[in-house]
């Protein structure tokens, strides 16, 4: 039974009734119960959160939980490009010259990713990275690399899950999921950073407007299951890590601009 409740709260469909109903379940006191065992379940390290279990007032408190400021250490070298997020790395690579990129296999459209061609042109040669937040990683999102926030947008209305199984059962699953663009101008070009939600409750949220970007900077959370796709503007300085399919966490350096 325990198993069947937490799946549901990370597998279910786009549909309005049911994501309206786990997002009142999981925002009110009825759920705080529900807390350690879902932190059980999903071997969350509970000793690196802001504050003791004890004091999260419902599962989605929990869930969006900051974490004690010490717990990430961030490369500080400027020209380093680091993890956004902790996370699977699932999936790098070059964005070809039809503005393409592939994930499991499947080609996909930067183009209706960005829901513009010419915003899209800017990328095509360039490298993107796609990180996927399973239930049990802290679900903060942080500035890969310190810039200008020169562009924020959403698009998409409905939302359908993102882990696997669903980009196995969709071909648009990123195109056609909500999901918010931020683009950053950096000393060695620009930086898109695509947050996709999951399930209907659009779960994507920013935590400020600032358009001065520090690299490590807390700036939003997802609640409940996400993925994050970076995209980076080809510079022929830009030298990815030699990294697998492998958990990263904030502050990882997972690329460097050498010149």
């Amino acid at each position: 039974m325990k198993t069947h409740i937490f799946k549901s709260f990370v597998e279910l469909t786009g549909s309005p009734v049911s994501s309206a109903l786990l997002k009142q379940v999981t925002t009110s006191r009825i759920s705080k119960p529900l807390i350690k065992p879902f932190a059980s379940f999903y071997h969350i390290q509970i000793d690196e959160a802001e504050y003791p279990i004890e004091q999260y007032t419902s599962l989605n408190a929990f869930f969006t939980r900051s974490l004690q400021t010490d717990k990430r250490l961030i490369d500080s070298n400027p020209k380093t490009l680091i993890s956004p997020v902790d996370g699977v790395l699932s999936d790098s690579g070059i964005i070809d010259t039809q503005q393409q990129f592939c994930v499991k296999d499947k080609t996909y459209s930067l183009a209706s990713l960005l829901g513009d061609a010419d915003k899209a042109s800017r990328y095509t040669n360039g490298y993107y990275y796609l990180f996927y937040l399973s239930p049990r990683h802290y679900h903060h999102f942080h500035y890969p690399i310190s810039g200008t926030l020169v562009n924020r947008y959403a698009l998409g209305s409905t939302s359908y899950p993102v882990n696997n199984l669903g980009i196995r059962m969709r071909n648009d699953v990123f195109s056609s999921n909500h999901r918010v663009i931020s683009e950053l101008s950096t000393d060695f070009g620009q930086v898109a950073i695509v947050k996709v939600g999951a399930l209907n409750v659009n779960s994507v949220r920013i935590a400020n407007s600032e358009t001065t970007c520090v690299k490590g900077q807390d700036f939003g959370h997802f609640a409940f299951g996400s993925t994050v796709i970076l995209f980076i503007e080809q510079n022929d300085a830009f030298k990815p890590e030699e990294v697998p399919i492998t958990e990263v966490q904030v502050g990882d350096r997972i690329g460097e601009w050498q010149s």
